[in-house]
């Protein structure tokens, strides 16, 4: 719903949502189904495209029927939350699934994981979009439902991942170069979805957490960037894009890692909540908060009056659904440092960053998802 209290920017409009969900949600069986025969020329591409909006239909009407007030389609049509850059533009090579999974991955119940970046991956030549990013994504979801409806887009600096010291100099000398022409694109992107009458954007950012792990840290000041300017330039670039979109609302998600039921590190917020919390212009930070990995909630003292708050308090890794007596002992920590109106609730992170998920049931993540309604009817002001 759409709420009529200001935030953030003047003139912005309002999502005043006590509930949310992060973005992705699992992909049903017939869906990945279908994408394997497509993969395998034997479905068409309209034929995926049939089974696609099969699974927005479906999963619009499951987050409807739990009574959320926003909702989205649940990335139903993407690889990855990060990958439709790639499947819009033309300028990379070495692209699979393992572009957005590689990595050293942990769980304490699944076991770790570690998978390789591709050796090819990397922006080779000038970025020519070919289509948008989400705006068919926006248009199907719209015609839907009538309740508040958001798109997911990827912060521009998570893309350093594709620009290589050694093989993008032809295309783009510095990583400078490269995230320019990725935040033009991104801009592009939300001015046409508000044009299209999108009120809702979240910008996703779970490199930013990862930055306060020295191996990842390294990683991406391999790009060029030391810490001091992923915290400063890196957020300009996301405010750019924000600015770009307005009088949207949007939402920023930061979390440690999230697939197929791992995490990639650990820590709180602490040393990068002052850059981040004041420095960025979205409305809605949302925070993973699930476990003692994500740290205490005091560096949410940082977090300026304007913006709400949305504590991701159940996790999306598990099938075991959190008790409602722990939901409220949470919020009721969280409300000593966070006035109590600018609170919201929401899972940690998606359920199905890429089209893999996480090992979680459908149903579960159904009873999560309406574990959070009650949550938030029950325990944060209308």
């Amino acid at each position: 719903m759409v709420g009529r209290r200001g935030c953030g920017t003047l003139g912005v409009v309002a999502v005043d949502a006590r509930v949310e969900h992060v973005g992705s949600l699992l992909r049903p069986e017939f869906l990945r189904e279908a994408r394997d025969a497509c993969a395998r020329d034997e479905l068409t591409p309209a034929g995926l495209k049939a089974a696609e909006d099969r699974a927005v239909r479906e999963v619009v009407a499951m987050q409807e029927e739990v009574g959320l007030p926003v909702v989205n389609d649940g990335e139903m049509r993407r690889e990855s939350f990060q990958s439709e850059l790639t499947a819009a533009c033309d300028g990379f090579t070495g692209v699979d699934v393992n572009a957005w999974l590689w990595g050293a991955w942990y769980s304490d119940e699944v076991g770790d994981l570690t998978i390789a970046r591709p050796a090819e991956l990397a922006v080779i030549a000038p970025l020519r979009k070919r289509r948008n990013l989400a705006a068919e994504e926006f248009t199907f979801l719209r015609a839907c439902t009538g309740r508040q409806a958001k798109v997911t887009l990827p912060s521009p600096s998570l893309f350093a991942n594709l620009w290589s010291p050694g093989r993008s100099a032809a295309a783009y000398p510095t990583l400078d170069a490269f995230l320019a022409d990725v935040v033009q694109v991104l801009c592009d992107e939300v001015r046409e979805l508000v044009r299209l009458g999108c009120t809702y954007i979240q910008l996703d950012a779970p490199h930013y957490p990862l930055l306060i792990d020295p191996g990842w840290r390294a990683f991406y000041e391999e790009r060029g960037w030391p810490l001091e300017r992923w915290l400063g330039y890196g957020i300009e670039l996301d405010n750019a894009v924000i600015d770009a979109g307005r009088p949207a609302t949007f939402g920023f998600h930061l979390c440690r890692g999230n697939q197929l039921s791992r995490w990639l590190v650990s820590g709180g917020y602490d040393a990068i909540a002052a850059p981040i919390f004041r420095g960025v212009h979205a409305d809605r930070l949302l925070l993973e908060y699930d476990d003692e990995r994500s740290g205490t909630f005091d560096p949410l003292r940082l977090v300026p009056g304007d913006k709400v708050v949305v504590l991701g308090l159940v996790t999306t890794k598990t099938s075991r659904v959190e008790p409602l007596d722990q939901i409220k002992a949470r919020i009721g920590e969280a409300r000593s440092v966070v006035d109590a109106d600018r609170l919201a609730v929401s899972p940690q992170c998606g359920f199905a960053t890429s089209v893999a998920g996480n090992a979680i049931t459908p149903e579960a993540q159904r009873a999560k998802l309406a574990l959070l309604v009650r949550a938030a009817r029950d325990f944060l002001p209308a």
